[in-house]
């Protein structure tokens, strides 16, 4: 049998092992190996995949900074620090009509920026955000509508775990993939804000004005979350300033959240071992799927698939801004199913190597790739976000709450099609610093 066509069945295998329920990491494992094993003819040195492969990313420093940015976010949540950026982003702007909502995505967007986690800060701002917001009678559709949307901040916002592992998995710098991600973060923020003036101009009934606080209110909530933007301050600008590498930063990260939480109290010891088993828990199942791509993607590189892929792709003389257009569709539909790292590794070893053959720079494409599994999370019939916030909200409709993400879809992919007509606008600060590539 041809190399490619057993590269071929390895896929139908791994995708047979999923719908069967066996985990995603342990199915291209799987697979890999027996793809691998078939070409050569021996299963010997296919075995040894397991091994090699595992050690490989056990070592690899790239992959440490993931178990130190989770640890840095878990510690965090038991600080309060969501919290308080909340009551910050309230006391500035909570008496306009739709302030609350404002507030709500300026509370994900900097949470986002400690956490690095979309279904964790969409959980974390249900239980803060949303009775702030109910009891201000805000529409359901909106509440529950801009905590979700805000949720999908944190995945795009550095220090963004899904940008780590695809830069791990592509072989690209994490530095230069956070800088990248920087601008189409803000725009991300921005268009959510502007979505909600344009819906309470447009329903006023959707949300009331609220009372504004006086000055000592606004300075309270400032000096009690100080420390928020303090570890915010220490991750993202001692990355960017050249002060810490990205690994030293999420230590240090990691080290001022346990601190914080410390020192207000709030750390008993049932916590602290429930942030290390949660850390411990999501860390090993990110190093599961990492180590079986790995497999896989050097198992289907050897059969010479991804690389017929790309030629026949090529030889339809499809332009490359269709095919990129084609697979924005695909990630849409598969983030909608697809956990979002699930999405990402099992595509990763055929669409990089197209990407990169039609000459599109790797790092625009990977913050477009997050982007569009970013929307994913929100979008019908599953959306992980929508859903998490369903089992926290038993008495919501599920279609309540995909009415109110539906305009802030919309205002996503106004933002995807932006970065895909001005790509410039991911790679500025990478060029204007000169980044590495």
């Amino acid at each position: 049998m041809e190399p490619y066509l057993i590269g071929l069945l390895g896929m139908g295998v791994m995708f047979a092992l999923i719908v069967l329920h066996v985990p995603i990491g342990v199915a291209m494992g799987i697979a890999g190996v027996a793809t691998f094993g078939l070409i050569r003819g021996d299963l010997g040195p296919a075995l040894t995949l397991f091994g090699t492969e595992t050690v490989s990313k056990v070592s690899s420093a790239e992959l440490a900074v993931i178990p130190l940015f989770l640890l840095m976010g878990s510690f965090a949540t038991v600080g309060g620090l969501s919290a308080d950026l909340y009551r910050i982003a309230y006391a500035l702007i909570g008496h306009i009509r739709g302030g609350l909502a404002v507030a709500t995505i300026g509370g994900c967007a900097g949470f986002g920026a400690i956490c690095g986690s979309s279904v964790a800060t969409a959980t974390t701002m249900t239980r803060i955000a949303l009775p702030e917001m109910m009891k201000r009678n805000y529409s359901e559709r909106l509440a529950t509508g801009s905590i979700a949307a805000g949720g999908t901040l944190g995945m795009l916002i550095p220090p963004s775990i899904i940008l780590v592992l695809y830069g791990v998995l592509t072989e690209q710098f994490v530095k230069t993939l956070f800088v990248a991600a920087l601008l189409p973060g803000l725009l991300a923020v921005v268009l959510h804000i502007v979505t909600i003036m344009i819906l309470v101009r447009l329903k006023p009934e959707l949300a009331s004005t609220g009372d504004k606080q006086p000055w000592i209110e606004t300075l309270r909530a400032l000096r009690d979350g100080w420390t928020a933007v303090l570890l915010m301050a220490a991750v993202s600008g001692g990355i960017y300033a050249g002060i810490f590498s990205v690994n030293e930063s999420a230590a240090v990260g990691a080290f001022l959240a346990f601190l914080i939480a410390l020192l207000r109290r709030r750390l008993s010891w049932p916590r602290f071992w429930s942030a290390l088993q949660e850390t411990a828990a999501t860390t090993s199942m990110i190093y599961l799927m990492t180590i079986g791509a790995s497999i896989f993607t050097y198992a289907v590189t050897i059969s010479g698939l991804p690389r017929l892929i790309v030629a026949g792709i090529q030889d339809t003389g499809l332009p490359g801004i269709w095919v990129v257009m084609l697979l924005m569709v695909m990630y849409l539909i598969l983030g909608s199913i697809f956990e979002t790292i699930s999405s990402m590794v099992i595509t990763i070893p055929f669409v990089f190597p197209l990407i990169v053959g039609y000459g599109y720079d790797p790092i625009w494409w990977g913050v477009l790739t997050v982007m569009v599994i970013e929307i994913g999370m929100i979008t019908p019939p599953i959306g992980m976000n929508v859903f998490v916030m369903k089992a926290m909200l038993p008495r919501t409709k599920l279609s309540t709450i995909f009415a109110g993400v539906a305009p802030f879809i919309a205002a996503d992919i106004l933002r995807l099609g932006i970065l895909i007509a001005f790509p410039a606008l991911s790679l500025f600060l990478v060029n204007l610093f000169n980044l590495p590539r």
